[in-house]
């Protein structure tokens, strides 16, 4: 879904919106680019400081955070490194410089994309846009990491229960797996919930 499609019938940013952090310190950039970003639907929230930037973030979540690489202060780039490290919010750098080690440079620090100014908002889209879907990407990436370690922590949790059960009841693995899950269901509980209460020896096998 694209700007144009999320954008709500005044020509505003709607509910559900892209919220986006633009960071520039030049003033008429800043206002420029803020202005067309919001014609196209996006909603928008300035900052002209790497020190502002970290409060804000601090203030609320964002989508993406655009931010010129030269800032007064701390760097544009330093600003994106501790958002992205506090709360994963993904980043565009903005320069005036197409210099290939800066580009490495930023890219390596996690930058979805590297824009060189002067900026023509339209030319700038396509950027964001693929910078909002590769975050989304990763988000269900690491959404679905936390799951499956989730998985196989309860799997372990399980297994050595099971062995616990085993040693103490002198029972074989299928027995010692049916009693467990069937104390568990006795119980309302949930199996790999008493499997960890037991591995932690807060709760007989």
């Amino acid at each position: 879904m694209t700007a144009k499609t999320r954008q709500a019938a005044d020509g505003t940013a709607g509910p559900g919106m892209p919220r986006l952090l633009l960071v520039e310190d030049d003033p008429l950039v800043l206002m420029t680019l803020s202005r067309a970003l919001r014609r196209l639907g996006y909603h928008v929230v300035e900052g002209a400081s790497g020190e502002e930037a970290l409060a804000l973030a601090a203030k609320g979540a964002f989508d993406l955070i655009i931010v010129d690489m030269c800032l007064p202060g701390m760097s544009g780039l330093e600003a994106a490194r501790q958002i992205n490290a506090r709360a994963g919010t993904p980043f565009i750098m903005l320069s005036a410089y197409s210099d290939p080690a800066l580009v490495s440079e930023v890219t390596a620090a996690g930058a979805l994309a590297y824009l060189v100014k002067p900026l023509d908002v339209h030319q700038i889209v396509p950027g964001i846009e693929a910078a909002l879907k590769r975050a989304d990407e990763i988000r269900r990436l690491k959404a679905s990491e936390a799951s499956i370690n989730a998985a196989l922590g309860q799997a372990r949790d399980i297994s050595v229960a099971i062995g616990l059960v085993m040693e103490r009841l002198k029972l074989s693995r299928e027995a010692a797996y049916e009693h467990l899950r069937s104390r568990a269901r006795s119980q309302r509980r949930k199996l790999a919930e008493m499997a960890r209460n037991i591995v932690a020896g807060s709760e007989e096998p």
